[in-house]
């Protein structure tokens, strides 16, 4: 059986993702004298999305992999489980605010 790796499922959804997200533009009309100020609008509007999407993707991941890592590691020492569990809830911390500035800074671009 052929086994589904996360890197392949991770380019299948961005393959997926950016074929979608051009649609509306490969099919939308423009308005006459509407020239290269609204493509260029758009495509920041259409930059700044997909840069957001991508700071939440990346955050899972990484998130993801803080919390299996930690679950291995109170696997093999369980004596020490608080401290895994305090770094572990710490670097999700770091890790979400970097991303959420990300997003904000991303959804900035939009507007």
């Amino acid at each position: 059986m052929n086994r589904i790796t996360t890197s392949k499922l991770i380019l299948a959804f961005l393959v997926v993702g950016l074929a979608l997200s051009f649609a509306p533009a490969a099919f939308a009309q423009e308005a006459a004298g509407a020239g290269a100020a609204s493509s260029a609008a758009g495509l920041a509007k259409m930059g700044g999305a997909i840069g957001a999407g991508l700071a939440v993707i990346g955050a899972g991941l990484g998130i993801g992999r803080i919390g299996g890592s930690a679950v291995e590691a109170m696997a093999r020492q369980p004596e020490i489980s608080g401290t895994i569990n305090n770094t572990m809830i710490v670097a999700a911390a770091l890790i979400e605010g970097a991303a959420l500035f990300a997003v904000v800074v991303g959804l900035l671009a939009v507007l």
